[in-house]
């Protein structure tokens, strides 16, 4: 599913219209990414939990050279599903 057509679902569910979820919906997305970013974490019960995770250096290799590189460490954002949805999924 795609963003677009999860907005017109939810558009139609909820008797709005496109426009008036899609602006809801970015809302909420910018709403989330500014959270993890500032407190390293946000939890949403039935849906699960996002948090940053730092991901360490690692060696690599070009593949176009085959020269071997540091590849450096930068933060990532993990999600773990919560329980309900695990078993909404699993029938």
């Amino acid at each position: 599913m795609t963003k677009a057509e999860l907005v017109a679902k939810i558009a139609e569910d909820t008797n709005l219209t496109q426009a008036q979820t899609a602006k809801v919906f970015n809302c909420l997305i910018d709403t989330i990414a500014q959270e993890i970013k500032s407190s390293g974490n946000l939890a949403i019960a039935g849906l699960g939990t996002f948090s940053v995770v730092e991901r360490a250096s690692r060696p690599g290799i070009n593949p176009r050279t085959k020269e071997t590189i540091t590849i450096p460490a930068k933060n990532t954002i993990k999600f773990k599903c919560a329980k309900a949805l695990k078993d909404l999924v699993n029938g």
